[in-house]
């Protein structure tokens, strides 16, 4: 174990005995790596020895009744985020990790076994094994301004493995446990605040950060001597398990097979865990854990999830090819052309993140008006749910301004067209407001598919312009897509890369060609979608065709929702620049033309074509099989990214995994694209090589 822990940054277990008002003598633990809140305590194996031997040595000293209390806390701002999971992918075999999940047991287990009660003071951040080091004391109190508690394995492709499948369930019901341990994980990794885990029975007491470890020390005296009663809504003898658990498990399991179908495997090893919670000792549970999480540390899903979980916390927040963000322009004032959804979008997410004021301008006043009380509305929104307190609110108010006068662009640093999808329009209006503008000022375009070049082209001065490609909804996307005409100045290259940064989102930058990454990607694969059903192929079939992929929605829900015309106007892009490698049809702009294309159930999958789609809907005789489809399009997308790199549209092929994982929604367990395509063989068929060396998998059994 200890040879695995070279690199390991050691949470040390530093103990402080505490005389209580009672008189009583509290053992403080606090867990703490030396380094500063950027580098938060983890749990790897040479911390868990140190941990286990000051545990022991307590254990000792409560049976001699030198203390009559173990208290577990950690440095500022942080109990522990989780196991240190940084060598875990290359274990050399499936014993090794059992042994390690193993060992997390028997450490953490150790709190519920000292002789004495074992208090966790949750006194920040707790994920993973910090979570679980407070679910396997006795009792646990939480500061009210905690960043983020959470079990958010599943989102990693393992399971809760040091005790939180058990114990969890068996803390606050089958319910709650199914929220926490899966639903938020798999909802972008949602996290409890202080409140949420207090409200759902995790926490037993929550103080303000004020006087959090006195007030938790005042409250755990109390609890030792009996004036203080802990009173859980879920005490074990409470928790309802012959009905409830079963139809709960019953409706997660529904649930997951429509909303992500059956390829991730952590979802459904954490559901039949928490479902075999319902009974058995301690004891057992843990077993079954270790099983699990042996099982899961060692396959294809968890290594490309780490490296996509890699990709997502260092290579996004440094992007490859950012200028010195020296040479960025202040940006002081914010110009959007448009006054429409996209432009409304924009101008709300400047406001919030920049904090300076945003122009809009339109044709005419009443889109203008229209625009300005979209806008409004959405602040209204955001102060009625919380999001925003009543003077924050009127700031972004006054901060926006909307008019039809160009002349006040004349002070605005930066500039965004958010206009119709067509060169001409974007010259024109680049065109009017250009001689307005300082010279220093930043152009950029929100095009998903055009030449950012040849939109700058009748610009006296194209340096300026730069792509700044966001994805829908603008408010959720992470990424924006920047994109380098041949002309771009490394100074408006950096004001993009700065802005981006004070947006909130993660930028990659790219090449000026058609599609720029995602949107090629996508149109790949959206081109072999049509493709399938125009040779014939039943429209159910060439959905579920692409089940394997993983991507969160099916290629015709994604149509429906980005817009028939886009999807056409994107695929024509496409085709009109790679003639041989993409595919669009007539069919598309007839059915971009109906009000409605497809039909959907409840939760949004389609289920079939409308009347009016039948109507107009031409195809071949020749259906493709599901795996024909499925290899069409992984084959289609080996090749693709291949060229991509080739034409240098990226620097490295892992600009294109953080690209689809940011941009697409592809899920961590597939690493992006290119990890999944290595596996799945298609790398090899089509370009004769993986992308990766080694490939990114698992040792297997």
């Amino acid at each position: 174990m200890e040879a695995m822990s070279g690199d390991e940054v050691v949470t040390h277990s530093r103990v402080r005995d505490i005389t209580l008002p009672s008189g009583k003598v509290l053992a403080l633990i606090t867990l703490d790596n030396g380094r500063d809140h950027n580098r938060p305590n983890t749990l790897g194996p040479a911390t868990l020895t140190e941990l286990e031997a000051t545990l022991a040595g307590l254990k000792t000293r409560a049976a001699a009744g030198e203390i009559q209390a173990v208290g577990i806390t950690g440095k500022q701002y942080i109990l522990a985020a989780g196991a240190d999971l940084s060598d875990v992918s290359r274990l050399p075999s499936r014993e090794i990790a059992r042994l390690i999940t193993q060992r997390g047991h028997q450490v953490l287990g150790t709190l519920s076994e000292l002789g004495v009660p074992s208090f966790a003071f949750v006194n920040g951040l707790a994920l993973g094994g910090g979570l679980e080091i407070a679910l396997n004391s006795t009792y646990r109190t939480v500061d009210a301004s905690a960043a983020a508690i959470a079990l958010p394995e599943v989102f990693l492709g393992i399971i809760p493995g040091w005790g939180g499948a058990y114990l969890l369930p068996n803390l606050i019901g089958i319910e709650n446990a199914l929220e926490v341990v899966i639903s938020n994980p798999l909802k972008q990794n949602r996290m409890l605040k202080p409140q949420q885990a207090f409200d759902l029975g995790i926490m037993d007491a929550i103080f303000p950060a004020a006087s959090y470890l006195e007030s938790s020390l005042r409250w755990a005296d109390g609890v030792l001597g009996g004036t203080v009663k802990v009173h859980r809504k879920n005490e074990p003898g409470k928790i309802e398990r012959l009905t409830k658990w079963p139809i709960a498990i019953k409706m997660a399991r529904n649930m997951l097979e429509s909303r992500i179908g059956t390829v991730p495997r952590s979802p459904y090893a954490a559901l039949e865990l928490l479902e075999k919670a319902k009974g058995g000792t301690k004891a057992e549970g843990f077993a079954r854990e270790d099983e699990a999480l042996a099982d899961l540390v060692v396959g294809d899903q968890f290594a490309a999830s780490m490296y996509a979980f890699d990709l997502v916390q260092k290579r996004a927040k440094r992007p490859v090819g950012a200028p010195d963000k020296a040479l960025a322009r202040k940006v002081t004032k914010v110009g959007i052309i448009g006054a429409g959804l996209m432009a409304s979008q924009f101008a709300l997410l400047f406001l919030r993140r920049l904090q300076v004021p945003v122009l809009i301008t339109d044709l005419d006043q009443s889109r203008v008006d229209k625009g300005l009380a979209h806008i409004r509305e959405e602040i209204d929104k955001l102060e009625a749910k919380g999001r925003l307190d009543g003077d924050g609110a009127n700031k972004l108010r006054g901060l926006l301004h909307g008019t039809t006068d160009k002349s006040e662009y004349a002070d605005c640093d930066f500039v965004i067209e958010a206009v119709f999808e067509e060169v001409g329009v974007k010259q024109q209006v680049f065109a009017e407001i250009e001689p307005i503008l300082a010279e220093d000022a930043i152009l950029a375009t929100n095009t998903s598919s055009l030449s950012v070049e040849e939109i700058g082209a009748k610009l006296s001065r194209p340096e300026r312009l730069v792509g700044f490609h966001f994805f829908n909804p603008v408010a959720v996307m992470p990424l924006i897509e920047i994109v380098k005409t041949p002309t771009t100045s490394d100074a408006a290259l950096s004001t993009a890369f700065v802005v981006a940064k004070g947006l909130g989102k993660n930028a990659v930058l790219t090449a000026d060609a058609p599609g720029f990454v995602v949107n090629r990607l996508l149109a790949k694969v959206m081109g072999e979608a049509a493709r399938a059903v125009y040779e014939g192929t039943p429209l159910l079939t060439v959905e579920k065709a692409f089940a394997p992929i993983g991507l969160p929605m099916t290629p015709f829900q994604l149509i429906d929702l980005v817009g028939w015309k886009v999807a056409a106007h994107v695929q024509d892009t496409m085709v009109h620049a790679f003639p041989d490698r993409f595919f669009s049809s007539e069919n598309f702009h007839e059915l971009a033309a109906l009000p409605e294309v497809v039909e959907k159930d409840r939760s949004g999958r389609v289920t079939g074509w409308t009347k009016s789609a039948q109507k107009v809907l031409r195809t071949g005789s020749t259906p493709a099989s599901e795996e024909e489809i499925l290899r069409r399009v992984q084959d289609g997308l080996a090749s693709e990214i291949r060229i991509m790199l080739e034409e240098g549209v990226v620097p490295e092929v892992q600009d294109i995994d953080l690209c689809l994982i940011l941009g697409a929604g592809l899920p961590f367990i597939d690493g992006g694209v290119s990890p999944y395509l290595d596996r799945e063989g298609a790398s090899e068929r089509v370009n004769g090589d993986t992308f990766h060396h080694p490939a990114i998998k698992g040792i297997g059994g």
